[in-house]
């Protein structure tokens, strides 16, 4: 196994190190950037999201029930929004269809890949928002702050979350199984997060160095260490809980790669010794709705769920390692701000099938449907690529009905130095929309297409918000390419809007 790199130490180990004899400032390395707060308001809502996404699907999100792909959607399109290269994996198991997400942010090096991951499926008892809500809501937050932040570390980052965990680690095993050996050593280290924010709870790290047990492959001391540092600093004390392979952590184990993570207590009882150290009640259960019916919101301590929240971005950001300033843009060597026509033909082939809303380029006039905004103005100026720029007398007015919408470009001949493409996108819809509808960005050269958008819808309301695209496009350097664009309102009536506007092309 491939050692992991360690690029900086923090501002407290540099403290440390020039108390020692014989220190010296010139010789202090560069402090590692410092994490952001995760606010706890932004998990919680990511928790009343699944918990709606069970209400409105059997009172359950368990594997191969209509709830689990509900939330994986959910955690797709946010992930999408903010820039990451989605993929979903899929398994079969006791005669259903299992999904893991995987997550990567652009940049850092992939031969040394930081992964976080923990499981999104829950059991048919209950809605699963502690188990395991609170720990795929923790780090969707803290891959939506990689985002915000423009954190561009030396490792490359992996956000994970895993199926049908609770019939027996299925997801991750999968993953791990079907990992070449190449791709297993390029996983640096594993952090899981399962559980973290019982409502009598615990603050437990899975001992990596073995001083309680066995301990985790090499490598998973530095993980433990760094996860107990941040609690350090807010001094709350951490016990060690074991490498039993209890969570999604165990496959990874097994194949040597090193792991480490964080958990607030499952079905066992808080001590009268622990009930001490970190309150709460003695003799109950650290989770009395453990696989339960009532594991709902209410049964979320906030405050051991922003503690971990914020220990999770500490290690990503403390692991990760600052990149340093990102390469400036380079050159343009295309643009379209839409503002006036330049060869978009709709429908090019003659294959669409939608019958209104079809894509146009144009002046879009907002729309609305309850407060929930639908079509937008474009982007920058008047101009954007638009479903039906036309309000009309109601938010359905002039909406994409009926199939596929297409839109394509004009010949753009890329010069060998061509790097970057670059646009501003929106899809919108009510929670009648259905995965089956889509917004998909490719570019077509003349031996095949890249995909470098594709937005799934899902039965929520999600409101037009313009968001900004980067794809890699140097593999089209010297060829000449069209943009296309797709959309769809292909499942049961639902009402979709989508936009495009601001295209370009950079060295």
């Amino acid at each position: 196994m491939r050692s992991r790199k360690i690029a900086t130490l923090g501002t407290a180990a540099l403290l440390v190190a020039a108390l020692l004899p014989g220190a010296t400032a010139s010789a202090a390395p560069t402090a590692a950037l410092a994490a952001p707060d995760i606010p706890l308001s932004n998990v919680k809502a990511h928790l009343s999201q699944f918990q709606s996404i069970a209400n409105s699907n059997g009172g359950n999100r368990a594997h191969g029930r209509p709830g689990y792909r509900a939330s994986l959607d959910y955690v797709k399109g946010r992930l999408d929004a903010a820039g990451y290269q989605t993929s979903i994996q899929s398994f079969s198991y006791n005669g259903a269809t299992g999904y893991n997400l995987l997550a990567d942010w652009p940049g850092g090096d992939t031969n040394d890949t930081l992964m976080v991951g923990g499981h999104l499926d829950g059991v048919t008892a209950g809605p699963g928002i502690n188990d395991n809500g609170s720990g795929s809501a923790a780090i969707l937050e803290t891959a939506l702050a990689v985002a915000r932040e423009g954190y561009q570390p030396d490792r490359h980052l992996r956000f994970a979350w895993w199926g049908a965990e609770e019939l027996g680690l299925i997801g991750s095993t999968y993953y791990v199984n079907n990992l070449s050996s190449g791709e297993r050593s390029d996983i640096g280290d594993y952090l899981n997060f399962d559980m973290v924010g019982s409502p009598n709870p615990g603050y437990f790290a899975y001992d990596g160095d073995g001083s309680s047990g066995s301990g985790g492959p090499a490598g998973s001391a530095e993980l433990e260490r760094v996860l107990r540092s941040y609690f350090a600093t807010i001094n709350v004390p951490v016990q060690d809980t074991a490498f039993n392979g209890r969570s999604d952590y165990g496959p990874f184990i097994r194949v040597g790669i090193p792991a480490g993570g964080l958990f607030t207590g499952a079905e066992g009882r808080k001590t009268s010794a622990q009930a001490q150290m970190w309150g709460g009640q003695a003799g109950v259960a650290f989770d009395r709705c453990y696989h339960a019916y009532c594991d709902t919101t209410s049964n979320i301590n906030d405050t051991a769920l922003d503690r971990n929240s914020d220990a999770i971005a500490h290690a990503v950001w403390t692991l990760g390692g600052d990149g340093g300033p990102q390469e400036p843009p380079g050159d343009t060597v295309y643009s379209d701000d839409l503002e006036s026509g330049t060869g978009w033909t709709a429908d090019p082939d003659g294959t669409d099938s939608a019958t209104s809303g079809t894509w146009e380029r144009g002046t879009p006039q907002p729309t609305n449907w309850s407060g929930t905004s639908l079509q937008l103005s474009a982007a920058g100026g008047s101009g954007a690529l638009t479903t039906g720029a036309a309000a009309g007398s109601g938010a359905g007015s002039y909406d994409l009905d009926g199939g596929t919408s297409s839109i394509r470009s004009s010949e753009i001949a890329l010069p060998a130095e061509a790097r970057t493409l670059s646009f501003s996108w929106y899809l919108a819809h009510l929670n009648n929309s259905t995965t089956d509808d889509f917004l998909r960005v490719s570019v077509v050269g003349p031996n095949g297409s890249t995909t470098v958008l594709n937005q799934s819808g899902a039965a929520t309301n999600r409101p037009g918000n313009w968001q900004t695209q980067t794809a890699d496009v140097s593999a089209y350097a010297g060829q000449t390419v069209r943009i296309l664009v797709q959309a769809a309102d292909a499942g049961t009536g639902s009402l979709v809007e989508a936009g495009l506007d601001n295209i370009t092309i950079t060295k």
